[in-house]
Order: C-alpha cells, then structure tokens, then sequence
C-alpha cells in the first residue's frame, strides 16, 4: 500500500476521528462520564444516528452498549478494506476481523493513555477543574488512577501515579498485542 498516496492519508485519519469518537462515547458510558458536559455533548450528536441505527439491532447487555462497540469494529473493518482495496489487496473476512479487533484493542489504550498524558500536562498549569476537557479527561481517568493513588503515596509532593499509570498501560499494551499476535 502506498503511504504517500494523499487519498489514502486523507480516508484513514477521517476514519481514525470518526472511529475514536465513537470509541469515546462508549467509554464515557462505561465511566459513567457527565453526559450535559459540552465535550459529552458533542460526542454524543456526532455519533447518534450510526448508533440509533446499530441500537435497533444490537440491544445493550447489563447496561453495556454493545451497538458502540459493534459500529466501531465495523467502522475500522470498512477502513482497512477500503485502505487495502485501494492498495490492490483483497484480505479475508478473517484478517480484517483479526487486524479490527487489533486495532480496537490498541486504540482503546492508545485513549487511556493520551488521557492520562494531557491531564498530566494540564495540571501543570493548574485548570480550572469544571473546565469541560478537563471533567471529561478526569471522568476518563479516574478508573485507572483511583486505584493506583491508593496504593502509591504521594512522595515530597509528587503524584507518581500518573507516571505509574502511564508505564503500567504502555506495558498492557504491549504485552496484550504480542500476545494477539500470537494466536
């Protein structure tokens, strides 16, 4: 496949958008994030006929939405076949399903991690806590940074637990790939 090809650039990083903001509403549902919140609310309208639509036919399962989740391995299946076919490959319904829950699986980590990253950064310059981005990064966040504040002190003022968090989540992800790679 041709990286250079200006087509290509443009159809994978307007579908990486789409495909992280879908995979943004799921995970907002999942911590439970303030869904009035502006951010919220932009993803919420951006995604909502694709997900109605998926609605009607995937139910949510104990309070999961199973339709976010499903539209979003179908939005990545529809990118790597359209990005291969433009490349002259014709991949099996396998191999795309396979490299899908790949990049699904890379995606969600990459997110957790880019998160907890520009709340690090953005408490350097202390802001305002009801600012929107910085709710909706702490709604995100504090699923894997509670746990880990409990266990690691706060030491001469520093909270290492973003630097905990950070190399604990770029360990899973790398360990959780290799080992996808595996099967």
């Amino acid at each position: 496949m041709n990286h250079d090809n200006p087509f290509i650039f443009l159809i994978d990083t307007l579908f990486d958008i789409y495909i992280a903001i879908v995979l943004l509403r799921f995970l907002l549902q999942q911590v439970g994030a303030d869904f009035y919140n502006p951010i919220s609310q932009f993803i919420v309208k951006a995604t909502q006929k694709p997900v109605v639509i998926a609605r009607r036919i995937i139910p949510s399962f104990r309070g999961v939405d199973i339709a976010s989740l499903v539209l979003v391995i179908l939005l990545i299946i529809t990118k790597l076949s359209i990005l291969l076919a433009l490349g002259g490959i014709q991949p099996s319904i396998t191999a795309l399903l396979i490299r899908s829950l790949y990049d699904l699986i890379e995606l969600i980590f990459d997110i957790f991690i880019f998160a907890i990253f520009v709340q690090a950064l953005l408490s350097w310059v202390n802001p305002d806590p009801y600012n929107p981005v910085s709710a909706v990064l702490n709604s995100l966040t504090r699923p894997i940074l509670t746990p880990i504040r409990k266990r690691l002190p706060i030491m001469g003022g520093l909270d290492l637990s973003t630097i905990a968090a950070l190399i604990g989540l770029m360990f899973a992800k790398r360990l959780v790939l290799y080992l996808f790679t595996l099967l």
